[in-house]
């Protein structure tokens, strides 16, 4: 436990050079070794023998707050032992919790239909917080104790948004490019010659083959913010048999080498997009990883869950197997916010072995589905813009990244399939000018 609390106290610290700092603070109750730090954190219960791992461990609402952060460990107490700082708000513990999903290895029994634990079971959501990156304010609070010990590097950073990731799951990258396509517009009456037309048309009338426009947005906003801070990832499957993992297209078909082509063009990145299977059967993501990489020609990184269908925290442990080394999943379905607590990228912490993995989280900001659904947020579109603009002033605030995941079916325009709504290319470009202006 130790490396890892390390680690979580240099995360917390944050800045250029976090590893300076980490040996002022404490995590001990032991009075005797309280005047070797500057700033010390009197631990709970939380990781106490006959605590952790059981139902005892998990916080209880409504959630105490130190200097207006909500705590889920400890009490807001803090004062002076001789010339040491000693706070006992457990925000190790707190930090833990969430950096780490443990409340979802305590309550595998809360899931959806698809076998995600839902955002809107989460204590954070109970406890009116998820829309704020805790974690993060917990940060602020350490580097605001150790100033106040006297420790003047311990600055905060000037609000920036480090990274922008544009992201597309490439789930149905054509409306009608297949036979089978023909045949199902045929029969349910939009007429053989409009399907025709489409099917044997250029693909760029295609209602759904919306790519090229999605990466025009990210290249303008690159040439505001700098390619170094802004990146755009397809996310491609490779397997997949279930009926969630529909339409099944093949990697190797003329359209789909058309739109790899596309991604070489305009210097996007090419993911994996873990299927619907191998979210229920891990040990299949090795395989269709495999699978994508011979068929691409390119070595592969960037993972994200279909239906972020991220099931067990201990599941990512195929990724890393798989040689995955940064997940874009971490986000919740039914709700926008921050589910790890927080805006920045992470490595991922097993809450069962105690284990940091090389693997990086980085926790997805906003899905555009998620705002719209009805069995989601069901917002329109200015309560989704207003929404949508309080997450990303959060992560500027914070120094985090911006994960935006938008769906090529979701921003189609003119003669086209119906949509859930008409407005999510419109909200898209909203939130690509205000990256522009941060």
């Amino acid at each position: 436990m130790n490396e890892i609390i390390s680690y979580i106290i240099r995360f917390l610290i944050g800045g250029e050079k976090p590893g300076e700092l980490v040996s002022l603070v404490g995590y001990t109750s032991d009075i005797y070794k309280i005047s070797n730090y500057r700033v010390v954190i009197v631990p709970s219960p939380f990781f106490s023998d006959g605590i952790y791992g059981t139902d005892a461990s998990l916080p209880k609402l409504p959630l105490e707050e130190v200097d207006g952060t909500p705590l889920l460990f400890g009490s807001p107490k803090i004062e002076w032992v001789n010339d040491v700082l000693v706070v006992y708000a457990d925000i190790i513990a707190s930090a833990y919790f969430l950096l780490t999903r443990y409340e979802e290895i305590r309550k595998r029994n809360i899931r959806d239909e698809h076998g995600r634990f839902p955002g809107k079971q989460s204590l954070p959501y109970k406890a009116g917080v998820l829309h704020r990156p805790i974690v993060d304010e917990y940060g602020r609070l350490l580097r605001k104790w150790l100033r106040e010990a006297r420790v003047t590097k311990a600055v905060d950073q000037q609000p920036q948004i480090k990274k922008i990731w544009l992201t597309h799951d490439v789930d149905a990258p054509f409306y009608c490019r297949t036979f089978r396509n023909l045949c199902r517009e045929t029969l349910k009456g939009s007429g053989f010659f409009n399907a025709w037309k489409m099917f044997t048309g250029e693909l760029k009338d295609d209602p759904y083959y919306t790519f090229p426009w999605l990466l025009e947005q990210g290249e303008d906003l690159k040439n505001v913010v700098g390619r170094e801070r802004c990146e755009s990832v397809l996310f491609f499957k490779d397997g997949g048999t279930s009926a969630f993992d529909k339409p099944h297209y093949h990697i190797l078909s003329k359209d789909m080498q058309d739109l790899l082509r596309l991604c070489e063009t305009a210097h996007a990145r090419i993911g994996f997009h873990c299927s619907y299977d191998a979210g229920m059967t891990p040990s299949l993501v090795v395989s269709e990883k495999n699978a994508l990489e011979k068929h691409t020609g390119k070595k592969i990184t960037l993972n994200r869950h279909h239906y972020l269908a991220s099931r067990e925290p201990e599941d990512m442990d195929w990724l890393e197997k798989a040689g995955i080394t940064d997940d874009f999943t971490i986000g919740y379905a039914d709700i926008a916010g921050f589910r790890l607590g927080t805006s920045r990228p992470v490595h991922w912490i097993n809450p069962e072995n105690r284990r940091i993995s090389p693997l990086i989280l980085h926790p997805l900001t906003i899905m555009d589905c998620t705002l719209n659904e009805s069995n989601y947020m069901g917002f329109g579109y200015e309560e989704a813009l207003v929404y949508a603009l309080q997450l990303i002033e959060k992560v500027n605030e914070f120094n985090g990244e911006v994960v935006l995941l938008w769906h090529n079916d979701a921003v189609t325009t003119g003669a086209k399939p119906a949509v859930s709504v008409d407005w999510h290319r419109t909200l898209f470009s909203a939130i690509i000018k205000e990256l522009k202006e941060e």
